[in-house]
């Protein structure tokens, strides 16, 4: 095929005619060779990419998984391929030498007892991930609504003492987004005030999940946080439909039981890797700065025995961070500062991967004007209706950045935007918040904040707009040029109140 002209494909992508007659040639921004770089962002280099990462092979890239390991080293080779600088301690890894605990079903027992019948439940139909071993001899049971604010205010330690307490888990991704983020902050609210009272163990029985977990699922441990990811009372998961069915006839009575026995985790040392690659900029000073764009390529691994492939979520953001470099190292002219491509490990676990990078940046944090986070680009069957040619961004006015891609998209033909319902709710709920906590100015980009099978087995590479999703990597390479390429930095928006942290932490930096 021959290559467009700049004209050309300013047509094809759906600019000509945006600005009365005028051709992306005129603007300065669309110059021949960023032409050329946008017209190597291919659909079906997409839809090759993706068909690899989301697929059964990869087990849905679970943190730690083999899986996950062998995501990491694709996505270092297309960097490599694309001839981006290697940065991390171990070419293009950022290595986090973490520990995983992971709890034998040896020895293992959960028994409910109401003095005529015996449940005995297999680690199989529970999930937990409990700091050292139990032991709880035969414990009365008391039942707590976690949707009453006032349901603890009966209670007090020494009613809860050597108490089980059982509560129906809330089911969170069945929840419209605004109303999920809402129960959830109540859900937090209640767990800490539930552990003021510190009794046995915690049972949460989940009606929305009946295949159930394996018991051995494990916890990481970051050895600068140990606590983080371990409840400070004992808590078990239950699954398992007719277990549950079980102990609401068993809950009816007063004399039921529980008794459980849980061997110490062992723990393992695991690596997790960040994938890094620089295209180094050309300007002898601005060369120094740099520009991030960001994906996460974890998923939920196998969960209720299924693999959770994440094509969407966010194995479009991670084969786009691949496409978007390969497109950009073609360039005859570097851009003036560095571009940096990262994709992290452990997002779905708690923004793991980025936090990690934070703590540990390999390139100054006083240096990066600025990070865009893809996620979720690839879906257009949002549950707010079909998303075609379009783009929203979180935090679109906490700071300079939604401005330049919103004009990166009338060059491209995207129409990026706000959406006031979902972008500075989601502003937190992703990567970018570790690097908005530094003060960089940083924002997740997606096409659909909700689509059919988020974070459920059906979300498939098949199910992927591809021609939509290049047409928005175009548009993101483009914005991620014009700011590489321009001398003033992005800025925090100062007068948005909700900036205000990050406006602080910058200042910080700014003083180092």
């Amino acid at each position: 095929m021959q290559r467009l002209s700049a004209y050309a494909f300013a047509a094809f992508i759906g600019f000509a005619g945006i600005y009365a007659g005028a051709s992306a040639a005129a603007d300065p921004h669309l110059t021949p060779d960023t032409s050329a770089a946008l017209e190597r962002i291919s659909a079906d280099s997409l839809r090759g990419h993706l068909s690899f990462i989301a697929s059964d092979l990869l087990e849905g890239r679970g943190t730690p998984s083999r899986g996950q390991d062998l995501a990491a080293e694709y996505i270092a080779a297309q960097f490599r391929r694309a001839g981006l600088e290697a940065v991390g301690d171990d070419g293009y890894f950022q290595t986090a030498n973490w520990t995983f605990a992971e709890t034998s079903p040896k020895d293992f027992s959960f028994r409910i007892d109401d003095g005529k019948e015996q449940l005995n439940i297999p680690a199989s139909e529970l999930s937990f991930s409990l700091a050292q071993a139990l032991a709880l001899a035969p414990s009365a049971i008391v039942n707590i609504d976690a949707s009453d604010a006032a349901a603890l205010n009966a209670h007090s330690p020494a009613t809860l003492a050597g108490k089980v307490v059982v509560i129906n888990l809330p089911d969170f991704e069945a929840m419209p987004p605004g109303q999920a983020r809402t129960a959830y902050e109540g859900w937090q609210f209640f767990n800490a005030q539930l552990a003021k009272l510190r009794p046995a163990l915690l049972l949460l029985v989940d009606r929305a999940h009946p295949k159930g977990n394996a018991g051995g699922k494990g916890r990481l441990i970051d050895p600068e946080n140990s606590g983080e990811t371990v409840s400070p009372i004992p808590r078990m998961t239950l699954h398992s439909v007719q277990a549950i069915r079980a102990l609401d006839a068993l809950r009816t009575g007063s004399s039921a039981r529980v008794s459980v026995n849980v061997a110490a985790p062992v723990e393992r040392a695991v690596k997790l890797r960040n994938v890094i690659g620089v295209l180094r900029g050309s300007d002898p000073e601005l060369k120094n700065t740099y520009v991030i764009v960001t994906a996460h390529y974890d998923h939920l691994g196998i969960k209720d025995g299924v693999i959770h492939n994440g094509a969407n979520d966010d194995g479009s953001g991670t084969v786009s961070v691949m496409e978007i470099a390969g497109a950009l190292s073609g360039m005859k002219q570097r851009p003036a500062r560095s571009i940096v491509f990262m994709t992290v490990f452990g997002e779905e676990l708690g923004l793991f991967g980025s936090r990690y990078y934070g703590r540990h940046p390999i390139l100054p944090i006083k240096q990066t004007v600025a990070n865009v986070n893809l996620e979720q680009v690839g879906r257009t069957d949002s549950s707010e209706g079909p998303q075609l040619n379009n783009a929203s961004m979180t935090g679109f006015d906490f700071s300079d950045v939604g401005t330049v891609f919103r004009k990166a998209g009338k060059l491209t033909g995207i129409d990026v935007y706000k959406n006031e319902a979902n972008s500075d709710l989601y502003f937190g709920l992703s990567d970018n918040q570790a690097l908005a906590d530094q003060g960089v100015p940083a924002h997740t980009l997606c096409v659909a904040f909700q689509y059919p099978d988020y974070h459920a087995p059906g979300d498939h590479w098949q199910k992927v707009d591809y021609a939509n999703m290049a047409k928005v990597n175009r548009m993101v390479a483009l914005g991620v040029l014009m700011i590489a390429n321009d001398p003033v930095a992005p800025k925090w928006n100062t007068a948005n109140p909700l900036t205000r942290p990050y406006v602080e932490a910058w200042k910080r930096q700014s003083s180092q």
